[in-house]
């Protein structure tokens, strides 16, 4: 199946929007999302789209992943479940090392053990820890990647 990488438009948001709330509640089930489903949809559609930072992947005929990369932060990159261990992240840590050649910076949940394990295995390294001073009072890791 041939999954493309590309810059997201205003026709994605609602696609973007779900695989985000599918791969959240999925990978994290555990950790309380501060906002409803509807408002995370509408986020992502009037705020997060139209700053021209999010890539998507599609295969099939539909949005199967998104990253969001603004410059040198590498802010959110979620996959719709049924399409993880498939190289989506791969390549979407690929591109995002591309155009951003000098360092990359990511923050996740310190209870993501999957998710730091990917970041890690991409070369990126925990530099600073929280006790949850973010919207969902969940401790996180900052992760650094430089060349």
């Amino acid at each position: 199946m041939t999954v493309v990488l590309r810059a997201a438009t205003a026709g994605d948001g609602a696609a973007v929007a779900e695989v985000y709330l599918r791969s959240y509640d999925t990978a994290l089930p555990d950790v309380r999302r501060p906002h409803t489903d509807d408002e995370v949809r509408e986020y992502i559609r009037h705020v997060v789209i139209p700053r021209g930072t999010t890539w998507v992947a599609r295969a099939a005929g539909s949005v199967v992943g998104m990253m969001v990369l603004d410059g040198e932060r590498l802010g959110q990159l979620y996959l719709d479940p049924a399409w993880r261990g498939r190289g989506i992240g791969d390549r979407f840590v690929a591109l995002a090392k591309e155009r951003s050649p000098d360092g990359l910076t990511l923050w996740t949940f310190q209870v993501n053990a999957p998710a730091r394990r990917f970041y890690e295995r991409h070369g990126f390294t925990p530099t600073q820890w929280t006790d949850g001073d973010n919207e969902e009072g969940e401790p996180d890791v900052r992760y650094d990647w430089r060349p």
